[in-house]
Order: structure tokens, then C-alpha cells, then sequence
């Protein structure tokens, strides 16, 4: 791929994506295949006038060594380095964080399911009260680079290089990171508003989904939640965009109203392991049962690994005719997968789904029924045929999509 290409996604993610302001640390996480674009990022962050960015370096195989030979106790024990490093966050607001992720989809392929839950059930324990306090109150975004194995995962007939350049011109694609990428975002955000704009003007109670596979299922929304999408704003006030890319409106709804059966419609990766095949039964907001085809004791670790895992915290409209989804490509990645279809999340939901919830304490924000939980797993269920409905508080039932797609 061009450099001058990848220099313009790099700019994309600082500026756009971030939005890093001057005098803000930056802290990237970034697999070890691709250094020569983490650094464009850094630097793209230094021009932006960065006070300092730090770099995280991830490597699959290694964190499967450590689930291999550490016991659960050192597994889910937050070492004090690690610790302090949150306790850092939360002094230093706002900062930035950017995710770039390269995961090989099947990186964790045979790990103690067990353990890693475990494990993830203590250290979370300990991250949650710090996490909690950044909440709302830092910029972040995610976006993708290529790694060799998940380039090969979802180009197999391809040479490495070739799959590699491959995935790079998909990811550059989905991201609008081509042509005029800040006005093609600016217009991609304009839409979203004025979606969640509608939405939000419709007061709707519940929304009821239907399709030929099986979904038979409906969730409550609470007066006071409202649609978001696209780019966001800190309590600062600093506007970025989160996910690069994205094609969401998204709510929190009410954690004890989902009812009925749902169908994955795409695999679900998770920790570098897939689950395939699933649905999920719902009862007064709870998972009450559930099956996979593959990886069924996973899904179950993700369920149960507490309360809150197993209520809702996201119900998010995306169209099937969306331009990830048109490239017919799955990419065994949460953030590409999830913005080609409507999904689900289990676990915790958003403070600013909610009207004012910015100016609230998590508190206030979770009485009023948005879910509280460690985890937050999207799972997609958009389909060719998914209908959805608006049931609104004035008893009017609105056409919200229809044949996978939205119906306004």
C-alpha cells in the first residue's frame, strides 16, 4: 500500500478519529505487524501537539503462553505497574486511546475457556471502579490494520503479501479513509444524526424484531434513552469518532425488558477464539438459555461472567445493504462484523444513550435501567429478511426496517 495512502489514515485517526488536543497524553495498543504505520499514527498525534504518546505492543501467541503456563491466580492478579497505570488515566483527564487491531481470529484457538474466564472475572474486578471513573471523560477510537494471519484467514487463495495489500484497500474502504476522507465522514456523521434525530423523535417504547431464522424477540426502551451514532463528545466537550469504521444507531435499552429468542447471523470473535451458530432466549431481560454450535462454553463464560453479562447493554440498527456488508466479505472482527448487520450487546451500556447522561453519575445512569456489568460483547443478528418495529409510547407502531434495511 502507498505510503502516502496510509499517511492519510494515519491523519484520519489522530485527527477524525481521535481528535487529539494539544497538551493530551495518547496511549496506542497496536499488534507488532505493522510498526511502520503505528508510528505515523504517534506522529500524526505529535503534530496535533501530543504531550507524550505511548506505546502498547500486543502479540497473540505470547498471551497464549501466559493462559498456557500462569495459574488463574496470576492470571487475574492486576499487577501494581498495571494498576497504577489506570490510576494514571483517571488523574490525567482527558487523555486519548487508539486501538489498532490485527488479531488473528483464531490467535487463542484452544485456550482453557475456563481459565481465561476466571481469570478475566478477577482482574476486571479490579479495573471496573478506574474504568468507571474515565467513563465519558476521555477520547478513543478503534480502527484496523492488517495482520498476516487474518489477512490469509479471509483471503486463503491469496499469496501473504497479496492478502495482506488485500485487507489493507477493505479496511482503507470501510473506514472511508479514501479520497476526501474528513468530508466524506463529516457527511457519513450528518446522516447518522439525522437518523437517531427521527428515532429519537418517535418516543418509542419498544422495538420487535422478526426474521425467517428464528429471532422472534423484543426490547424495551427507557423514556429518557435516546439513539446516538457516529461521532461522539466527551464531557469536555471534544467530539471523535470511536470506531473507525461505523454504520450504527445505537441505544441502551431498558436491562430487564428483552424478550424472546435471537439468532446470530454472523460468527462471533471473541478473545481470538469464534463462536458459531448460536441464539440466546431472553425472559425479563435475562439470558435464560442458550446454544452454540462451536465454542458453546465460551459463549457460556461470556453470559455468566457476572450479573450484568446477562442483560443487554446495546441495540444498535444497522442496514444490511451497508458497504461492509455489500463486500460480502466476513471478517471474523467484531468492528467490521457488527457494522454489517443490526446486533446486540451483552453487558454494560452508554451513559450518553441516555438524555443528560453526561451530566450524571453511573449511579443515576444505571437506576434508570441502562446494564452495568465487566464485559460488553456485540453480537450480530441482521438478516436479508429482519423486520423491525417501533411500538411508541402514543400507541402508534412505526415501520423501522424492512427486508434488512431501513424502512424511512
Amino acid at each position: 500500500m502507498k505510503k502516502s495512502v496510509l499517511r492519510q489514515y494515519a491523519k484520519l485517526i489522530a485527527r477524525m478519529g481521535t481528535n487529539v488536543q494539544k497538551g493530551q497524553e495518547v496511549f496506542i495498543f497496536s499488534g507488532i505487524e505493522q510498526p511502520e504505520f503505528t508510528a505515523m499514527v504517534a506522529e500524526e498525534c505529535y503534530r496535533l501537539k501530543a504531550k507524550k504518546v505511548v506505546v502498547d505492543w500486543e502479540y497473540q501467541p505470547l498471551e497464549k503462553l501466559a493462559y498456557r503456563y500462569q495459574t488463574v491466580k496470576t492470571l487475574g492478579t492486576v499487577p501494581d505497574y498495571v494498576e497504577t497505570r489506570w490510576k494514571h488515566y483517571t488523574e490525567n483527564l482527558p487523555f486519548c486511546r487508539i486501538y489498532l487491531m490485527s488479531d488473528d481470529p483464531d490467535g487463542l484457538k484452544g485456550v482453557n475457556v475456563s481459565k481465561m474466564g476466571k481469570a478475566m472475572q478477577m482482574s476486571r474486578k479490579v479495573i471496573k471502579p478506574y474504568r468507571d471513573k474515565i467513563e465519558g471523560s476521555h477520547q478513543w477510537t478503534i480502527a484496523a490494520i492488517p495482520g498476516k494471519k487474518w489477512a490469509k484467514k479471509l483471503f486463503p487463495e491469496l499469496r501473504t503479501n497479496q492478502a495482506v495489500e488485500k485487507l489493507w484497500e477493505e479496511i482503507l474502504k470501510a473506514a472511508r479513509a479514501m479520497d476526501d476522507p474528513v468530508k466524506a465522514w463529516e457527511d457519513h456523521n450528518r446522516d447518522l444524526r439525522e437518523r437517531c434525530a427521527y428515532l429519537n423523535g418517535l418516543g418509542i417504547e419498544k422495538l420487535v424484531y422478526k426474521a425467517g431464522n428464528g429471532t422472534d424477540f423484543s426490547v424495551g426502551i427507557m423514556p429518557e434513552g435516546r439513539f446516538a451514532g457516529g461521532s461522539e463528545t466527551s464531557r469536555q466537550g471534544i467530539e471523535f469518532n470511536p470506531n473507525m469504521p461505523t454504520e450504527e444507531c445505537f441505544i441502551s435499552p431498558d436491562k430487564d425488558s428483552a424478550e424472546g429468542i435471537v439468532y446470530a447471523s454472523k460468527p462471533l470473535s471473541y478473545n481470538g477464539q469464534l463462536i458459531e451458530g448460536f441464539w440466546i432466549r431472553f425472559h425479563e431481560g435475562k439470558a435464560v438459555e442458550w446454544h452454540a454450535e462451536k465454542n458453546e462454553a465460551l459463549l457460556s463464560e461470556i453470559i455468566t461472567m457476572d450479573e450484568g453479562a446477562s442483560h443487554l447493554g446495546e441495540a444498535a440498527l444497522v442496514p444490511y445493504d451497508s458497504p461492509i456488508c455489500r463486500s460480502g466479505i466476513l471478517f471474523y472482527n467484531t468492528l467490521f462484523d457488527e457494522n454489517a448487520a443490526c446486533h446486540l450487546a451483552l453487558g454494560f451500556g452508554f451513559p450518553d444513550c441516555i438524555e443528560g447522561g453526561h451530566d450524571m453519575s453511573l449511579d443515576e445512569v444505571h437506576a434508570l435501567g441502562v446494564n452495568d456489568s465487566m464485559v460488553h460483547e456485540d453480537f450480530m443478528i441482521g438478516t436479508a429478511d429482519l423486520s423491525i418495529d417501533a411500538v411508541c409510547r402514543d400507541g402508534r407502531t412505526v415501520a423501522i426496517f424492512r427486508d434488512g434495511n431501513w424502512a424511512f
